[in-house]
């Protein structure tokens, strides 16, 4: 049973229970006053009482339904029978309550429709219907029949209050259900959103993992190969020398092979500990107001010598003092690694150009050579996760870590890279980084040379 139907049932109950009561009170003030009740009026009395039991014990045997066709079936009748046998105790009011409870309590609309057509019916041949009454409350014994009426009144105005009492009660309850309901609703939805956006940064910490693990595996497999081949290289060329006495001319002509694996594997460490560096602090930035110029001036001397060994004319091209705001290690990895780059595919006598220009909103960093230049399909591969790597014009080896570090590293600091290039007309990398919009310091002097 629903609550509401719980509620109804609990007033019906109620009504009961006072019937009972009444149909005990009832006849013993009738025997109080020794009026000389008929014996009609003694049914009426009394027929509560019998009616009230009958329909409680069906309840308790849960007929529901049936209990409450008994209540307003056999109430009409039994006060009718009354004045059908011409016996007026005032009691008529009752058909109303009859009729209005009848309405409220039962379920299936064929069942209020016969009991409240019953109410009506017997009210009719009771009251309307002429009768010539032998016996009359009124006339008899007036107060009780004002204490007949003051009860249908009082039957009548409790079910109807403790109707909307319940009704109301019922409402209320509903909206605090709705409320809570609501309530729930609420936290679920943004337990989802929790869960969703927990997902999502599940799903990004795994991706990046997932990433990480994989360059990791490249890293070691670069550290395996590629720093292992040119590190025995160089012992067994060392064994050699220290072992067997080699003759000065012989030793060099291998100069410039040393020299290539020592600028390939200084600065495949130098990137591996940088990317080293900016995993192991989580990517964090130290970003300051950088000069430009005196930083370009500083990785060409650093490049001078291997500049020189293939006879490349290094020339800045800066035409004012330029600011920029990034982290100074990781623009310092960028242009050693472009400018290698460009030595590294420079044929001998070429031009390697670098300069910087002010944008409106950013620095921009050109590094230009006239050498072997890149092809479409490679310049798709240059930034991409895979490693990539051509040997040099004098058969300088890479690894291709180089540039994926230079893209990682300025999008960390808010730039980005591009590249211009065709097969045979040289190739221009382009680095754009924040601009500093501070005052600017004094002009740095720098002499081009190879």
């Amino acid at each position: 049973m629903e609550e509401y139907e719980k509620r109804k049932m609990s007033i019906f109950n109620q009504l009961n229970f006072l019937g009972i009561i009444t149909g005990v009170i009832v006849p013993i003030i009738g025997i109080f006053f020794n009026d000389h009740l008929p014996p009609l009026a003694w049914f009426i009395a009394g027929s509560p009482l019998a009616i009230s039991v009958i329909v409680l014990w069906l309840n308790s045997e849960k007929y529901y339904e049936q209990a409450r066709l008994v209540y307003f079936s056999l109430y009409p009748i039994a006060t009718c029978l009354v004045y059908l046998g011409k016996v007026d105790v005032g009691v008529e009011l009752f058909f109303v309550l009859y009729g209005v409870l009848s309405v409220f309590f039962l379920q299936q609309i064929i069942h209020i429709i016969f009991a409240f057509t019953l109410s009506v019916t017997c009210y009719f041949f009771a009251c309307i219907v002429p009768h010539d009454f032998y016996f009359r409350l009124v006339t008899v014994n007036y107060y009780f029949y004002v204490f007949n009426h003051l009860t249908a009144i009082s039957f009548i105005f409790y079910a109807i209050y403790f109707i909307k009492q319940e009704n109301t009660g019922y409402h209320y309850s509903l909206h605090n259900k709705s409320e809570e309901l609501h309530r729930r609703n609420i936290e679920s939805e943004l337990q989802k959103r929790e869960i969703a956006q927990k997902a999502y940064l599940l799903e990004e910490q795994t991706a990046k993992l997932t990433e990480l693990n994989q360059l990791k595996n490249k890293l070691f497999s670069v550290i395996a190969h590629d720093l292992k081949t040119p590190m025995y290289a160089l012992r067994n060329l060392f064994n050699n020398m220290h072992l067997n006495e080699m003759p000065v001319k012989e030793l060099k002509a291998l100069l410039p092979g040393i020299v290539n694996e020592m600028n390939y594997t200084t600065n495949l460490m130098e990137n591996l500990l940088q990317w080293a560096k900016s995993q192991m602090e989580n990517s964090s930035l130290q970003p300051e107001v950088l000069d430009i110029e005196t930083m370009i001036s500083r990785v060409l001397q650093m490049l001078h010598w291997q500049a020189s060994n293939k006879r490349i004319y290094l020339e800045s091209q800066i035409e004012e003092p330029l600011f920029c705001y990034a982290d100074k290690e990781m623009v310092n990895l960028v242009l050693r690694n472009l400018l290698s780059n460009a030595i590294k595919f420079t044929p001998e006598n070429g031009h390697v150009r670098v300069g910087a220009r002010e944008r409106a909103s950013c620095v921009e960093i050109f590094v230009q050579d006239d050498g072997v230049g890149i092809s479409a399909e490679r310049q798709n591969q240059l930034f991409g996760d895979m490693f990539y790597s051509t040997k040099g014009t004098n058969s300088e080896t890479g690894t291709g870590l180089g540039l994926m570090l230079c893209k990682d590293f300025l999008e960390k600091n808010g730039g980005r890279i591009a590249v211009k290039s065709q097969p045979g007309k040289g190739s221009t990398f382009t680095v754009t980084l924040p601009r500093f919009g501070g005052d600017k310091g004094p002009r740095v002097s720098m002499s081009n040379g190879q």
